[in-house]
């Protein structure tokens, strides 16, 4: 004797329920996600087929979605990709998944003339490649210290038909980089190394450690912008810009770091919360 199949609706109680019950902040509307990745659906369709019937593969999809959002996965390592800026970039464990709060740095970049661009940390390419793709005839160079991460960053490239316009490389900073650049880019680690047993299960566990916090701590999370700040006039073109992601608190900090390497007029701009997102400042005109 068969029995009924289970109904969309059934399983996302299901879900909403066990993931209140292992302490997920937004239950309901990861649920909802995951139940959309496990049908095969856009997100907004989910509520027009919750009194179907789902088939034993759908659900045992989303059973093993639900299991590792329970046990704190990031959503969009679960699905493989993260929506930002209007484009699917693919996430894995190697690679921080992106915040809607660095479309701030999105945002401020493209108010400016670039025709090479320099991405420093670049993790899954979010950055460069949004900005690559929003500034067609621009080119420029993605570095990352894990090999890892730039096998992430080339997948989605290649996936949004610009891998010929970015020159890859492993590297520590500095370290691989020649060239001089019209915009210098970064989101780099700036979490302070006391903060990190702080942080929430869904960064502390499953994303990667040296991409929050900076290689040589000193107990402030400031390393990674001394380390990048110090040497960005030399491989500025006259008028190019530097724009960094920062932590909360950092920006007077940054800023300070920016005047003080000769750069000229270092601001602080704010995310849609208010909260100072990104530290940007320009290198000298020519003589």
């Amino acid at each position: 004797m068969q029995t009924a199949a289970q109904t969309a609706q059934a399983l996302l109680a299901a879900g909403v329920a066990r993931l209140r019950a292992a302490g997920i902040d937004g239950a309901a509307r990861d649920a909802r996600w995951l139940l959309a990745y496990a049908l095969g659906i856009a997100p907004e369709r989910v509520t027009l087929v919750l009194p179907d019937p789902v088939s034993a593969a759908q659900a045992a999809g989303f059973e093993r979605a639900i299991g590792a959002r329970a046990q704190h996965q990031p959503v969009a390592q679960i699905m493989g990709q993260r929506l930002f800026w209007g484009r699917a970039f693919q996430i894995t464990p190697d690679v921080l998944d992106p915040r809607p709060e660095t479309e701030t740095l999105i945002a401020a970049a493209l108010e400016r003339d670039f025709g090479t661009i320099l991405d420093l940390g670049t993790g899954s390419g979010a950055i460069v490649w949004t900005l690559l793709a929003e500034r067609s005839g621009a080119c420029g160079l993605a570095v990352d210290l894990s090999p890892k991460a730039l096998d992430v960053a080339r997948t989605n490239a290649a996936a949004l038909g610009l891998a010929g316009r970015v020159d890859f490389r492993l590297s520590n900073w500095w370290e691989a980089v020649t060239g001089s650049f019209d915009l210098i880019v970064s989101n780099p680690p700036y979490i302070a190394a006391p903060d990190y047993s702080a942080l929430p299960p869904d960064l502390r566990l499953w994303e990667p450690r040296m991409a929050l916090v900076p290689d040589a701590c000193d107990g402030t999370g400031l390393a990674a912008y001394r380390a990048i700040i110090a040497q960005a006039p030399a491989f500025l073109r006259p008028s190019g810009w530097l724009m960094v992601e920062i932590g909360l608190g950092q920006g007077p900090e940054v800023q300070a770091l920016m005047e003080q390497a000769g750069l000229n007029g270092a601001h602080i701009l704010p995310d849609l919360t208010g909260r100072g997102r990104v530290v940007a400042a320009q290198a000298r005109a020519r003589a």
